[in-house]
């Protein structure tokens, strides 16, 4: 680990003022913060009044099934979800998906942008079998020291109804994936008590985390809410599961989401969404108020769903802010809690941000207020991992 002063710079710490301070870093933890720290024999680096973030944390994307970096491919999925699924199921074989040097290279323009935990969602079902886990922990392992990857053993064309998938997904759990998913146990898999039994009790034989996709919209999705903050509740796995996309939020009446979102606090439940197309974005100042957990991802990636991504999640946090009308600076702001200390929240991670002990996983970009970067999304300057300078400029470190 490297022990470096970064002086100079704007550290922000939501709900203190914005001022210029120093951040000395010792064994990859922040060790103090404050004005013109002492530290003889340490590297130092001066920011110039830079601002300084937590490293972003994309709590939803799909590593394996990108093409970034492959040639071109016009997307031919359609709109629907059973056509999605299917086209990407199809031409799998055809473009050598999933690909270890397409995540790789994705991964490296994600850390370039300053993220430094991600959460990949991996297809796994009886035709792909744990191909995808394969090529994303190859592709983790090339920037080990660079990003953190949590997996997600994920059943994308279902699990009630694809047998084998549900060996397979305990396998994957068996074999170190930290997460199990799910998707749509209603209006897609056709049966959302069957589905949760299953997803829970592998949860709790394998120590994992819960991930449901949840596409299901109006009362149907909202059902599907209470459904899985009982569950919750009653197998006492509170902190340790999520509801990604949730677009069923975004749609409701107001009441309804001030009632759903005080459940999930009070059962430890939290949400994930993407801003995907013209999907509703879970509200983030409702959410925020019911001090309710919501992080961020960037979903697909110029893969066989989506020609459009670049993994940015500044840009994503500047997009998720725009789509729920963000105005006010602190409002702007929740969207880059969401996709910071949100995220973390998510993933068990104590000790992410900017706070004494904490680690050492920092972005600093030019912008005057933390606003101002969510919504110019500059270039990030430096990027940290755990001490170490990983990347310049937009560009990985040598």
């Amino acid at each position: 680990m490297t022990d470096l002063l970064l002086r100079n710079g704007r550290p922000w710490m939501p709900a203190q003022p914005l001022e210029t301070a120093d951040i000395l870093i010792r064994a990859g933890r922040i060790e103090r913060i404050g004005a013109d720290l002492d530290a003889a024999g340490v590297e130092t680096l001066d920011l110039d009044g830079a601002l300084v973030l937590p490293g972003f944390v994309d709590t939803h994307c799909h590593l394996d099934k990108t093409l970034w970096s492959g040639p071109w491919v016009p997307n031919t999925g359609g709109r629907s979800l059973a056509g999605r699924i299917a086209n990407g199921e199809g031409r799998r074989a055809e473009l050598g998906i999933p690909n270890p040097d397409y995540s790789a290279n994705l991964l490296a323009a994600m850390i370039a942008g300053g993220t430094s935990h991600v959460r990949s969602h991996i297809d796994i079902d009886p035709e792909v079998g744990l191909a995808g886990v394969e090529a994303v922990r190859a592709a983790a392992a090339r920037h080990a020291g660079r990003v953190d990857v949590e997996l997600v053993a994920f059943p994308q064309g279902g699990l009630i109804s694809r047998p084998g998938t549900a060996e397979l997904l305990d396998e994957a759990l068996a074999g170190g994936v930290e997460v199990v998913g799910g998707i749509d146990p209603a209006g897609f898999d056709g049966d959302p008590a069957g589905q949760l039994n299953l997803l829970f009790g592998l949860a709790e034989r394998h120590g994992a985390k819960i991930d449901i996709h949840l596409h299901d919209a109006g009362a149907l999705g909202a059902w599907e809410f209470d459904l899985i903050i009982e569950r919750t509740e009653a197998t006492g796995l509170g902190g340790r599961v999520a509801i990604s996309h949730a677009y069923a939020m975004g749609a409701l009446p107001a009441d309804d989401q001030r009632r759903i979102a005080d459940r999930l606090t009070a059962a430890g439940v939290a949400m994930v969404t993407c801003a995907v197309g013209d999907a509703p974005v879970v509200p983030l100042r409702v959410m925020h108020a019911a001090g309710a957990t919501l992080a961020l991802g960037n979903d697909g990636i110029r893969d066989l769903w989506t020609p459009y991504g670049d993994g940015d999640m500044l840009r994503r946090i500047s997009t998720v802010a725009f789509r729920d009308r963000l105005l006010a600076d602190e409002e702007i702001e929740l969207a880059l809690a969401a996709g910071t200390m949100g995220g973390a929240r998510v993933l068990g991670l104590s000790d992410h941000g900017l706070a004494v002990g904490a680690r050492a996983d920092l972005v600093t970009v030019e912008a005057p207020t933390p606003a101002a970067a969510v919504v110019g999304v500059p270039t990030r300057k430096l990027v940290l991992k755990g001490g170490c300078v990983v990347a310049r400029d937009g560009q990985l470190a040598a």
